[in-house]
């Protein structure tokens, strides 16, 4: 299982009808995916734009070291 990082939310992204919502940090110029599949979806997302909305640092757990799949967000 793979550490948490800490991450600024920049910018989300949801497309209606994509398969997962694109989200943005500052510290990366990847894009990273969220995807709607996800048990705890809504969870997630929520806590994102809270992040988008205070400007504060979520910690972010991706699927692998070098993924671009957000598996938790605290």
């Amino acid at each position: 299982m793979s550490a948490f990082r800490e991450m600024t939310v920049a910018q989300i992204r949801d497309s209606e009808g994509a398969p997962f919502v694109e989200v943005v940090f500052l510290e990366s110029a990847r894009f990273y995916k969220l995807n709607r599949n996800h048990p705890a979806f809504d969870d997630l997302l929520r806590a994102l734009r809270r992040g988008v909305a205070t400007g504060n640092v979520v910690k972010v757990r991706f699927a692998a070291p070098e993924s671009d799949v957000i598996e938790d967000v605290e």
